[in-house]
Order: structure tokens, then sequence, then C-alpha cells
């Protein structure tokens, strides 16, 4: 067996059955490291953070998340050092197969990592902090996730402020999460800016902190998920072009055959990604 897969072996009733939990580390996709997991091994990096009380960035990139890091040096830096950082699009899953041979069968896509880190977290008992969005988004998925997991513990929630943070004001934010007892802290701002807060807060928060794009807002009710079809093709973009075609028009028309042309590039070596800038940026220069 590959070493980098895991194994996971149930004796129940006298029987032995493996299943395969795939870590191969993180991979070179446009400049940007991206980790080959599977939702298994990304749910297990994260409740084992949780239990152990200590820091792990993590967010979940599609195209977008990708080419942000591919136009802002800076934000590529930011990115890279992240401890976790899932295939979150199909063609991301996509160019970690063709690209590293990573043998990812499905993408680990944001929302179905929350719920999954949720379901973990209510079935240990470890509490959750929610950050982001407006309060009347939380109010609702707070509401929806007592209904999914009755024994989900919210520590704690905040709305986004939707400006530039004040000074010392991460550190009371931190103070706050602290406070609630929270294990595990997901983070809705959408990108880049979550990845921009975590990568600030990384420092000031002992648990995970993950950046879950859209995933409140999916769960709360205010967002509704394109057919299984469609996600299944990488067709998920053209459905949220559908809903959304104002605000992401350019991300999607534009963005998506820069990223496809650029990705052929490296296949074929024609394309090297240069060594990204030290990450360094003061804590009050990120949105809250």
């Amino acid at each position: 067996m590959d070493p980098r897969v895991l194994s996971k072996t149930d004796h129940a009733a006298g029987l032995e059955k493996t299943d395969t939990v795939i870590d191969q580390g993180k991979r070179n996709v446009l400049g940007v490291e991206v980790s080959a997991v599977d939702y298994d091994a990304a749910v297990e990096k994260v409740m084992s953070a949780a239990r152990e009380g200590r820091p792990l960035a993590v967010t979940a990139l599609a195209v977008h998340g990708v080419m942000t890091g591919v136009q802002d040096k800076a934000h590529n830096a930011r990115l890279n050092s992240f401890d976790l950082v899932t295939p979150d699009g199909q063609p991301v899953r996509w160019a970690l197969n063709v690209l590293h041979k990573a043998r990812l069968a499905d993408r680990v896509y944001g929302p179905e990592l929350t719920l999954r880190v949720l379901r973990a977290s209510a079935e240990e008992g470890l509490p959750v902090y929610l950050y982001g969005s407006t309060q009347e988004t939380l109010d609702r998925l707070v509401e929806k996730l007592n209904e999914r997991f009755p024994g989900l513990k919210v520590a704690g929630m905040e709305a986004s402020k939707f400006r530039m943070a004040e000074p010392g004001e991460p550190e009371q934010i931190a103070t706050r999460i602290k406070e609630s007892g929270a294990r595990v802290v997901m983070v809705g701002l959408g990108c880049p800016r979550q990845e921009i807060f975590v990568y600030g807060m990384r420092q000031l928060v002992d648990a995970p902190m993950l950046a879950v794009g859209a995933a409140f807002d999916y769960h709360a009710g205010g967002l509704r998920n394109p057919p299984p079809w469609m996600q299944k093709y990488a067709l998920e973009w053209l459905w949220r072009l559908g809903l959304e075609p104002k605000r992401l028009w350019r991300r999607y028309i534009l963005l998506n055959p820069n990223y496809l042309a650029r990705l052929g590039a490296q296949k074929v070596r024609l394309w090297r990604a240069a060594p990204p800038p030290p990450a360094t940026e003061p804590l009050k220069t990120f949105a809250v």
C-alpha cells in the first residue's frame, strides 16, 4: 500500500474491513499549496487539533480561491502558511489528480466539510464558535444546526462588522472566543477576507479555525445548493452565476479560462511558480 494512504481497520463481528483515508500532504497547484486529502483525513486533522487545543488554519479553495493566490503574491504566501487547504472545487481536485496523481475520488467541499466537522464536534461534545456573516443569518443557522445536530454546543456567535479592525480588536475577539470555551471556530467572511482573518488570528486562538466561505448562508437556507449532477461535473459555477450574475460574472467568465490555461502550462512544464515572499501582515490590517 502507498505509505501516503493511511488505513482504518474495523474488526466488528469478527470481520476485518479496511477503508482508506487519503492524506498525501500538500501539492503545488499554480503556486498554491493544496492538500491532497479526502473528507475523513480533513475532519480528523481538525478534530485532533480541537481535542488538543492547538491552532490549525484551514480553508477550502475552489478556482477563485486558488486564483487569488496566483494574482496576489502576498496572499499566496498567506495561503501557503495554512495547515490545511482542501480542494473545494472539482477543477482543483482534477488539478491534484492530473498534476500529482493524487487519485482523489471527490473534492472536499467547504459546506460539506463544515457539516462533517460540526457532526464530529457534536458527537465529541466540543463547543464551536461561529464568526462572520450577519446576525440574521447566524440566528437562522444556529436554529437549523440545533435541529440537525441536537448535541451540538454553540459556545458563541459573532456577526461580521464589515469594516477594518480597530487597534486591539483582534485580541478582543480572541478573548471572547477563548472565554466562550469554544474548541472549533468557523469563519464565514467570503474569499479572500476569511483567509486573511484566519491568518491574522491564528496565533491568538488555540483552536482550529476554518474559513468556510458561503457555508453559513447555505446551511441557514439563504442560498440554494446546485443539483448533485452540476456539482459532480464542475458546473456549480454556472449555477451560482445564474443566481448572482452581477456580482460573480467577472469571477467565473474571466478567472475560469485563466485557471485552465495556466494549469495546462503547468502540466506541460511551460510554467513554474516563483517562491512566494514571506507572509508578514500587521494584525490591524485585516477586516472583521
